[in-house]
């Protein structure tokens, strides 16, 4: 099975993925897409000799060259580790089923346009949540409207700062999305 990752940002689950399936002979991390050249998660990549591409919005969005590259790597499944751009419709439908996502909020709640990192915490903390999480889910036409996979919960304690809830996160990201990815592999072998 092989995996493409999509990044933006800095990669730190990106570097969680890799490092999860390093020694795994059944599930490969081929290559790591990201619309920034300085993105971390490059980085991240290059440094465990994982072949990197830097596509631009318009790229992806015309998406015959992306899809070009995914085949030419054999890609199985497209997991979006903090990527900011919205996927096309036609990628999603060449890869129906296929891409799944990581999302800082327990969906429904705060997903959406506009809903990603601190801007998630900060409405969390708006609201008064008792408790926020992660939620994987798969990609459709709709941002964080897909078939939810998994969700794990941590509690939003009365003195909590966006900063403080940002670790939190990090922790459940680092602690079940690789695990996670796994579990959706080892259900598409079967």
């Amino acid at each position: 099975m092989n995996i493409a990752l999509f990044a933006s940002g800095s990669g730190s689950n990106v570097k969680n993925i890799i490092d999860f399936f390093e020694h795994d002979l059944d599930v490969h991390v081929k290559l790591v897409i990201s619309n920034k050249s300085d993105a971390g998660a490059l980085q991240h990549a290059r440094h465990s000799n994982i072949k990197t591409f830097v596509i631009s919005n318009q790229e992806l969005n015309n998406i015959f060259p992306v899809i070009d590259i995914l085949k030419e790597f054999e890609i199985d499944l497209i997991v979006l580790a903090g990527f900011l751009l919205k996927i096309p419709s036609g990628l999603i439908l060449s890869f129906k089923g296929e891409i799944i996502n990581l999302h800082p909020s327990l969906l429904p709640k705060f997903g959406g346009k506009g809903m990603y990192g601190k801007n998630v915490h900060e409405a969390v903390l708006n609201a008064g949540e008792s408790n926020t999480g992660i939620t994987i889910h798969y990609v459709n036409e709709q941002y964080d409207k897909g078939e939810i996979i998994a969700q794990y919960s941590t509690e939003v304690s009365k003195n909590e700062t966006i900063e403080s809830l940002l670790l939190k996160i990090k922790k459940l990201e680092k602690d079940h999305f690789p695990a996670t990815i796994n579990e959706i592999v080892k259900q598409k072998k079967s």
